[in-house]
């Protein structure tokens, strides 16, 4: 089991460090080169793969985590349960009315 979080922690950060380092780096030599422009299509593209991190990280945390995916797949509501229901118990309990007058 640690090693499994280990491993997880591991892959999330690096995913981290991958997409936030472009927007970082870039901003980074804009400025320490005064002379570089801002260019808003490179502003996008970086800010996109940015962002990217932040919509996956979920996702690895529920393929990879453990505790995380058991809580998710417990929240499933069309889950089929695996326990399978008694057909022995007799029905010993008095009729209702609603019952009583169909019959």
């Amino acid at each position: 089991m640690q090693s499994s979080v280990i491993k997880t922690m591991i892959l999330v950060s690096t995913f981290f460090a991958i997409t936030w380092a472009p927007s970082n780096i870039y901003y980074f030599l804009l400025n320490f080169y005064s002379h570089l422009n801002l260019l808003e299509s490179t502003y996008y593209a970086f800010l996109l793969i940015s962002f990217l991190y932040i919509c996956v990280n979920p996702f690895i945390y529920a393929v990879k985590f453990e505790p995380v995916k058991r809580i998710l797949l417990g929240l499933i509501p069309c889950k089929k349960t695996s326990v399978q229901p008694d057909d022995s118990i007799e029905n010993t309990g008095t009729q209702s009315e609603g019952t009583a007058a169909v019959q």
